[in-house]
């Protein structure tokens, strides 16, 4: 049950693994979008729906899955899943119509839903004050983004598109079988099986449920929709090969996984409120500059007209990024730190309900970010889009949470 037992390392490093395959698997239409969408002749709007499905199926599953977890252990039901989308992995290859690929879409994205299992899995092992670290060190297998990134493109030139879901398939077979082998379980980590899953889904009444799912939705949400999204945005903005798109791209994924873990431990030191607050303040800033669009305009001086320019270099975009993504890796993990404080014994089922609701924002990122393009011709529109939905989440927080501060007296903080 405890760390000391020595079963807490192998079932954090394992499942950090898994996650990050399952995760790479996730993102797979990122990359292998690009070539279909190009074969297909599809508008923005399909192409985000394409790049979606999968984080469709991947959030409805996470609260079924979170209750699973609390009721027969997360290491069956890591495994089960798993092994559960081999074979749609592996006829992504053999699919030519665009409903094929929505259809095995949404069996491939079964894999999203490991979050839910692996957070609860894993925080039972260790003590409370080293929760918020070992879920962010889980929660850093969403860098299975970057690796989606830095993989598929090789095989995609290597190979064609065809082979990255076989190259996947076969990587998902291998990890599902050493997960079991490394891994334990511990009984005393399963809720009561006389807890109904309508007194589990009672967390729905609570409004930090929904505060929190509100988060998680800027935090995840927004992080999948644009790693989803951020490869052929370079492509069509700036003019680069997949292989270059994809590189840059990873610059916002790859420390939006890897840094996870740092803001764990963050959340630990500081709390989860103060992290969050300041990656909301963060991320307000980095979309506010990246919204602004390539903008060409005239103005008429005492000496006659001046053209000027106004927009974001590439150099300067991909930095925005690169911070962005840092501070949503922290956002990720403190949003779950105050699962783990305000509900100890029901990880399971409020990771799955606020997982859920980041994985929708997921989903509905990208196609609104294609309609957003075919319907305003502005490729920033997405930033826009996200710009707005921080703005909500900075007026609830300061409603519900700071504005009860103390700053003065006995009780200031």
């Amino acid at each position: 049950m405890t760390e000391r037992s020595g079963k807490a390392i192998p079932v954090l490093v394992m499942s950090t693994l898994a996650f990050t395959v399952c995760f790479a698997v996730w993102m797979v239409f990122a990359v292998i979008g690009i070539p279909i969408r190009q074969a297909l002749d599809l508008n923005a709007t399909q192409f985000g729906l394409l790049t979606a499905t999968p984080v469709l199926t991947g959030s409805l599953v996470r609260v079924p899955l979170g209750m699973w977890t609390d009721r027969f252990g997360g290491r069956i039901v890591f495994f089960l899943l798993m092994l559960s989308t081999v074979v749609p992995i592996w006829l992504l290859s053999y699919a030519t119509a665009y409903w094929h690929f929505l259809v095995l879409g949404l069996f491939v994205g079964l894999a999203g839903g490991s979050f839910s299992v692996g957070t609860p899995y894993v925080a039972r092992w260790f003590k409370r004050e080293r929760q918020g670290f070992a879920m962010g060190v889980f929660g850093a297998g969403n860098s299975g983004a970057a690796l989606t990134k830095f993989v598929a493109p090789v095989i995609v030139v290597a190979a064609g598109w065809a082979m990255v879901p076989k190259v996947y398939a076969i990587a998902m077979l291998v990890t599902a079988i050493a997960f079991w082998l490394f891994t334990a379980s511990d009984p005393s980590h399963q809720v009561d099986a006389r807890v109904t899953w309508r007194e589990q889904l009672t967390a729905l009444r609570d409004p930090k449920v929904w505060k929190y799912c509100q988060y998680y939705s800027i935090v995840f949400g927004g992080y999948v929709g644009l790693a989803l999204w951020m490869v052929q945005y370079y492509v069509s903005e700036y003019g680069f090969d997949i292989r270059t798109a994809a590189l840059l791209a990873a610059c916002f994924s790859l420390p939006g996984g890897v840094l996870r873990a740092v803001g764990g431990w963050m959340s630990d030191r500081w709390g989860a409120h103060t992290v969050t607050w300041w990656v909301l303040w963060v991320s307000w800033v980095c979309l506010f500059l990246l919204s602004y669009p390539q903008t060409d305009f005239t103005v008429m001086t005492v000496s006659g007209p001046k053209a000027f320019h106004i927009g974001l270099d590439v150099w300067t975009f991909t930095a925005l990024l690169f911070v962005m993504g840092t501070a949503w890796a922290f956002g990720k993990a403190s949003v779950f730190k105050y699962i783990a404080n305000d509900y100890p014994g029901n990880i399971g089922v409020i990771s799955g309900i606020v997982g859920l609701a980041g994985g929708l924002g997921g989903f509905l990122l990208p196609i609104l970010f294609g309609a957003l393009v075919d319907l305003t011709g502005v490729r920033s529109s997405c930033f826009m889009l996200l710009y707005g939905v921080v703005w909500v989440s900075l007026i609830w927080m300061y409603l519900t949470e700071v504005r009860r501060i103390e700053v003065l007296g006995p009780r200031a903080v």
